[in-house]
C-alpha cells in the first residue's frame, strides 16, 4: 500500500484510485454485459509473471521460474520480507492470499530471447521456422567461438543499459549458420544466468531449482545448457501455459475450489528434469567469455 504522504506529494486524491486488493480473495461480482452473466465472483488478480510464478507452484523461498518468450522474465520467491531496492532487479509483490502476509519476489526482465530466434528467421533468413533453431544448434558441438549479444533494444536486467546494441563476436571463416543458431540459444541461457546471479547477490537467497515455461521451453538443448550454467536442476512441467493456470488457482483458492497451496502444488506435474552435467571450470569459462562480449556491446549509442 502507498506510504503515508505519497498522495499529497503528487497532489492526488486517494479516492480517485482503485482499492489495493489481495491477489486471492473476493473482489466483487460481475454485472450483466453481453455474454457475461451477472453474479460471477471476481476473486483473483495478478500480473502475468506473478501469475506464472504461482502457476508454477513456486511457494517456497528460493523457488524460481523463467518464462522464455519473445523476451524472458525470471522471478525468484524471496519470502515475506520485502527486499531492499537493488540495482538491476525489480522488487515486486508476488502475491497475497487473503489476509496472509504478502510474498515478495525479485524480477529480472530480459528484453530479447525468443526474438533473437525470430531475427534469425526473418532478418537473416538462416532458418525458415523458429522450430528449426534447436535441431540446427544441436548439429554442432559448440558455437565455434561465436558469441551473440542480442541487445537489439538495449540490455535489460541486470544491466539496464539502453545504449547497448546487438553484437556478434568470434566470427571466423569457418563460422556456419549452425554456429549462429547455437550462439543464439546460448545467449538465452547466459542472460538468464546473469539475472539469477544478480538475484542471489541482491537477496542472499540461493535458487533451489528453475521451473520453466513459455514457447522456447520446448528446446531440450537450451534447458540442458541452462542447467549446466546455473548448476541447479531445470524443471519443465507438463503444462507450459502457466500464466492462465496461476490466475485460475488464485481465484479458485479464494472460492474453495482448492483448499490450500499444498493442494495446488500437488497438481504440478514434471514432464522432464535437466540435471547439470558440466564441470564448474568449463561453465564459468564460457560465462566469462559471454561477460566480455556484453561489456563490449555496452554504451555503443552515445548517451
Amino acid at each position: 500500500k502507498p506510504e503515508p504522504g505519497t498522495f499529497a506529494m503528487f497532489g492526488v486524491d486517494q479516492g480517485q484510485l482503485p482499492e489495493v486488493c489481495a491477489s486471492s480473495g473476493r473482489i466483487g461480482m460481475t454485472i450483466a454485459d453481453g455474454a457475461i452473466p451477472a453474479g460471477v465472483p471476481v476473486s483473483g488478480v495478478a500480473g502475468d509473471q506473478q501469475a506464472a510464478l504461482f502457476g508454477q507452484a513456486c511457494f517456497t523461498t528460493g523457488s524460481a521460474k523463467n518464462t522464455y518468450g519473445t523476451g524472458s522474465f525470471v522471478l525468484l520467491n524471496v519470502g515475506t520480507s520485502c527486499p531492499a531496492p537493488t540495482s538491476g532487479m525489480l522488487t515486486t509483490v508476488a502475491w497475497q492470499l487473503g489476509s496472509q502476509p504478502a510474498v515478495y519476489a525479485l524480477e529480472g526482465a530480459i528484453f530479447v530471447t525468443g526474438a533473437a530466434v525470430q531475427w534469425l528467421r526473418d532478418g537473416l533468413n538462416i532458418i525458415d521456422a523458429s522450430s528449426e533453431v534447436g535441431p540446427l544448434a544441436e548439429s554442432v558441438p559448440d558455437a565455434g567461438g561465436v558469441v551473440l549479444v542480442p541487445a537489439f533494444a538495449g540490455l535489460g536486467s541486470p544491466w539496464w543499459d539502453p545504449y547497448a546494441r546487438g553484437a556478434i563476436f568470434g566470427i571466423t571463416r569457418g563460422t556456419t549458420r549452425a554456429h549462429f543458431a547455437r550462439a543464439t540459444v546460448e545467449s538465452m541461457v547466459m542472460q538468464t544466468r546473469d539475472v539469477v546471479d544478480a538475484m542471489t547477490r541482491a537477496s542472499g537467497v540461493a535458487i533451489r531449482d528453475l521451473r520453466v515455461d513459455g514457447g522456447a521451453a520446448v528446446m531440450n538443448l537450451m534447458l540442458q545448457m541452462q542447467a549446466d550454467q546455473l548448476g541447479v536442476d531445470v524443471l519443465r512441467p507438463t503444462e507450459l501455459e502457466t500464466t492462465a493456470i496461476g490466475a485460475a488457482y488464485l481465484a479458485g483458492l479464494a472460492e474453495g475450489v482448492w483448499g490450500s497451496t499444498d493442494d495446488i502444488a500437488s497438481r504440478w506435474a514434471l514432464e522432464r528434469s535437466f540435471t547439470p552435467s558440466a564441470d564448474a571450470a568449463t561453465r564459468d569459462a564460457a560465462h566469462a567469455q559471454w561477460l566480455r562480449a556484453v561489456e563490449r556491446s555496452r554504451a555503443w549509442v552515445p548517451s
